[in-house]
């Protein structure tokens, strides 16, 4: 009986078979890592709703104060103009409550604004205030200090 020689396979051709014991293994890899993976995306993205959230929330706040604190504003002025803020920006921020002004300084303008944010974890509803303030604009005579 002739023995036929041994033949190296050429660079780019089939590749040598997998053990028996290793079978599966790139399977189990996938299964054990892929939820993790994909966990800490969902981790991002739910952060990023967050930051939105905040920064939605201080920007309906100055809006209101600047539309509060002019001289002669109506009652009410900044508190609607925070609301209507927060309405156009859709379904990623809704309204806690009602934006409220705060203290009863006669020279300072002060609002705060409660927003829930889109939430993708189950179970978690957070919700983040903000405020801002700014002097009340008022009419003053030449000369006066």
């Amino acid at each position: 009986m002739t023995r036929r020689p041994h033949r190296r396979p050429a660079p780019g051709g089939p590749l040598p078979r997998a053990r028996r014991s290793d079978r599966g293994a790139m399977t189990i890899s996938l299964a054990i890592v892929f939820p993790a993976v994909l966990f800490t995306i969902l981790l991002v993205v739910q952060a990023g709703l967050w930051w939105y959230a905040e920064q939605a929330a201080l920007a309906a706040a100055r809006e209101g104060v600047e539309a509060g604190r002019i001289n002669g504003a109506q009652p009410g002025a900044g508190e609607e103009r925070a609301t209507a803020f927060i309405d156009r920006l859709g379904d990623l921020v809704r309204l806690q409550q009602q934006p409220q002004q705060l203290g009863g300084d006669p020279d300072l303008y002060q609002l705060s604004v409660t927003v829930r944010p889109v939430t993708l974890v189950p179970f978690v509803n957070p919700t983040i205030t903000k405020s801002a303030g700014a002097p009340r604009e008022k009419f003053v005579a030449p000369g006066q200090p």
